[in-house]
């Protein structure tokens, strides 16, 4: 199974969903996307692609409602220019090492039970701070959004992810400082232009609890309601996804994963080019 992007137009089960969950009918396609293009157009003060295709996926993570998508972009904007010197024209190429030397971030090649991309990170063990900084993990946190956002039917199924705390320890908690903790949470709860369904906490021991301190007062009730906590109870974390979708790493039925970014960073370059118009 290869990590090739579906960039086909969405399929009849992709379509149904979208329909019915984000109001996506003929009508409101058309509506949507030629008040949105007018919205963007006559603002002066930020610069977006105008095509049918790029402004779906704005429409698509507000329900159609073109004002919603609007407040999105300027949002993603803002965010843009407040992080400007870990965004600025960021490319796959400049977190290479990172992809490809470390197990840090990772995309399952399969998709869930609900057609759903599905995120793992790695924040135990296996993630050294003194190589990887977390700022070097945003990095690539963004420019796999910016690839999974080119999806269809990851618009409208949505995403999965996944935190592994696996071995967690002192050195990967001074790892994540305060700024980052506030950096990904901005990005998810304001700029971020894909449905987020699920954020899965698995195999945390109890020094977690010093992780989770620093993000609960920030996390908003909305995403609060989609974080799911199992610890070393993988029976838990069944519930959300079952067996047959998950690597024996889970207690799943497909075979341990013995990939890493670098199987799949070849991929992401692949689509280089697309990289560089949205920058």
């Amino acid at each position: 199974m290869s990590f090739d992007l579906l960039l086909d137009s969405p399929g009849p089960e992709a379509k149904a969903l979208a329909e019915k969950e984000l109001r996506e009918t003929e009508e409101n396609v058309k509506k949507g996307i030629e008040t949105l293009r007018k919205y963007v157009e006559e603002d002066k003060t930020i610069n977006f692609c105008t095509d049918d295709d790029f402004l779906m996926i704005f429409l698509r993570a507000c329900k159609f409602y073109p004002e919603s998508a609007f407040e999105l972009m300027k949002r993603v904007a803002d965010f843009k220019v407040k992080h400007a010197a870990l965004l600025h024209n960021l490319m796959p190429e400049d977190e290479k090492e990172t992809f490809i030397q470390n197990n840090i971030v990772n995309i399952f090649k399969h998709r869930d039970h609900k057609n759903r991309r599905i995120m793992l990170v790695n924040c135990g063990k296996l993630w050294d701070p003194s190589k990887v900084s977390s700022d070097q993990i945003f990095r690539v946190f963004y420019l796999i959004h910016e690839l999974a956002m080119l999806e269809p039917e990851t618009q409208i199924f949505g995403s999965v992810v996944i935190m592994d705390f696996d071995g967690l320890s002192m050195k990967q908690i001074t790892g994540m400082s305060p700024s980052f903790s506030m950096k990904l949470l901005s990005f998810i709860q304001d700029a971020m232009p894909l449905r987020l369904k699920e954020i899965h906490f698995v195999k945390q021991p109890f020094l977690f609890k010093m992780v989770w301190q620093m993000f609960k007062p920030f996390v908003r009730e909305k995403l609060k309601n989609r974080m799911f906590f199992h610890g070393s109870k993988m029976s838990s974390f069944h519930a959300y996804i079952p067996p047959s979708h998950l690597p024996k790493n889970y207690d799943g039925e497909l075979p341990k994963i013995d990939y890493t970014g670098a199987d799949w960073y070849p991929t992401v370059m692949s689509h280089i080019d697309t990289f560089k118009g949205m920058k």
